[in-house]
């Protein structure tokens, strides 16, 4: 190559960086887990076709338009995946200095909730209107800040060579700033973000090598706490009937024990291969309520049979397995523990929300992640799967 080749010398000199750069590129898109974000783009392109075959018919819902929420479940799967794109771009390193300010802005939306601003949605005072159709639901985003302020204070020393585990004066300062929305939450009342909260909680605790006896305090701490829930009321009475109908599933079958039932009969009816796409009895009919939310899986069941749904716990399964791997081969207990929290959430809401279904778990109002319709929990599921992603791609190269 001649010094005459001005163009070619220009562009890939090294005093320009243009190669670095071009070579950093290419890396972040080779060590990118590619399973992972197959995984959770399949899983919502189901999604999408699920929630169409449960509003399609629902006028009272789509405004006439029976194309209404497969637009939106569109939408707010391609904001997620800019969110994604977004948290992988800025990577979660550099994210540590603006977590106090997200954690201090999750808690004020969450308290929010409690004033005026806040909307009553199935019985749970849990959401915001913003207008025009749109509502947030703060709490599904509690579930990323409450994960990344623990993992700051619980890996700073340990990542910085001081100390082998978290101390004791951390781990009391983790938990403080841990039960603070977890209260407001509990307010409103939404026990099923509750309930995942603290098995987020417990799996950051367990990841950073705390010591046992806090675990052991906090599952005492917990018993204790339920109890006292039950016997001080701060349940409200649906709750209390949800939590009847599981322990028993003959009670009120024509009202609180109806979902159950109904999501029973409809995933029973699917058989080996379902009913076929849009061709659901139950879902046509309109028998389960909530189908495009909390009782998605019911329309798999229904229409795709045990195959489908199978297909969907299987998708869901290997997004946990390469979590796992990432948690694992991280070479930061930051990393780790931030990658924990992921999976806890993630293998907790999957196992209710589908739990609840079968009925061999109470009915709680959980989504299923990357399934079920709404926006808050696409845009924090997506916003979690590009925070195991910078994980994973910031590992050193010889990792």
């Amino acid at each position: 190559m001649s010094a005459a080749d001005g163009y070619t010398i220009r562009r890939f000199t090294p005093q320009r960086g243009a190669w670095s750069r071009l070579t950093a590129r290419d890396s972040v898109v080779r060590r990118l887990d590619w399973v992972m974000l197959f995984a959770a783009l399949a899983l919502s392109g189901i999604s999408t076709l699920l929630v169409y075959s449960a509003t399609r018919g629902r006028t009272e819902l789509n405004h006439g338009d029976p194309y209404y929420f497969l637009l939106r479940n569109m939408l707010n799967t391609g904001i997620g995946l800019g969110m994604a794109i977004g948290v992988l771009w800025v990577g979660h390193r550099s994210l540590r200095g603006a977590v106090p300010i997200l954690y201090g802005l999750s808690v004020l939306f969450t308290l929010a909730v409690l004033t005026p601003l806040g909307a009553t949605i199935n019985g749970a005072r849990s959401w915001i209107q913003l207008g025009g159709g749109f509502s947030i639901q703060p709490s599904e985003f509690t579930k990323i800040t409450i994960t990344l302020i623990m993992a700051i204070l619980l890996a700073g020393k340990v990542d910085a060579g001081d100390r082998l585990h978290p101390d004791h004066r951390t781990v009391m300062e983790a938990l403080g700033l841990a039960a603070l929305p977890v209260l407001i939450i509990l307010l409103m009342p939404d026990l099923g973000s509750v309930m995942v909260l603290v098995v987020i909680v417990l799996a950051v605790l367990l990841a950073s090598g705390a010591s046992n006896r806090w675990i052991a305090g906090l599952v005492g701490a917990g018993v204790i706490g339920c109890v006292l829930i039950w016997q001080l009321g701060v349940l409200d009475e649906y709750q209390i009937n949800r939590f009847a109908a599981f322990a028993n599933p003959a009670f009120d079958p024509a009202g609180v024990g109806y979902n159950t039932k109904q999501a029973r009969i409809a995933i029973g009816s699917g058989g080996l291969s379902g009913s076929g796409l849009f061709h659901g009895s139950q879902t046509t009919g309109q028998f389960v309520p909530e189908q495009q939310t909390d009782f998605i899986f019911t329309v798999a069941g229904e229409e795709l049979g045990f195959i489908g749904a199978g297909a969907i716990i299987f998708l869901l399964g290997v997004i946990l397995w390469r979590a796992c791997r990432i948690a694992r081969e991280s070479t930061e207990l930051y990393g780790t523990i931030v990658a924990a929290g992921i999976i806890a959430w993630f293998a907790f809401q999957s196992f209710e929300n589908i739990g609840m279904t079968l009925g061999i778990m109470p009915v709680t109002g959980l989504p299923l992640p990357f399934v079920s319709y709404g926006g808050s929990s696409m845009f924090a599921a997506w916003i979690a799967v590009g925070l195991l992603q910078s994980i994973k791609v910031q590992r050193p190269m010889s990792a």
